[in-house]
């Protein structure tokens, strides 16, 4: 399941939506492709907060479908991962952020 937020990005000057999704191994591809097309179609960028191997999987495949769901209106995906650090239980944990925008 993806849980999802929206906040804002400061850009060079301007100021992008930003939509979160949490991703787990348990994250449908076809739901979370689907948010993805549409935030990317609404001009948002998304962002993709995962932890493990399994969860990273999921929101890779999410954005191989968004992709060829979105490019034959013009739109080309951009994916920038980056680390950050998050506490699950008690206990800090390394996870990576993937912000997934259009050119």
């Amino acid at each position: 399941m993806a849980i999802a937020r929206t906040g804002e990005l400061a850009t060079a000057g301007s100021q992008e939506e930003v939509v979160v999704y949490k991703v787990s191994t348990k994250t449908k591809v076809s739901f979370l492709s689907g948010a993805i097309a549409s935030a990317i179609q609404s001009e948002k960028v998304t962002e993709l907060q995962v932890v493990g191997a399994g969860a990273l999987n999921q929101a890779m495949k999410s954005v191989a479908v968004a992709r060829g769901m979105t490019v034959s209106n013009g739109y080309s995906l951009v994916v920038v991962p980056s680390f950050f650090d998050v506490e699950i239980d008690g206990e800090r944990k390394t996870a990576i952020k993937l912000l997934v925008q259009s050119m």
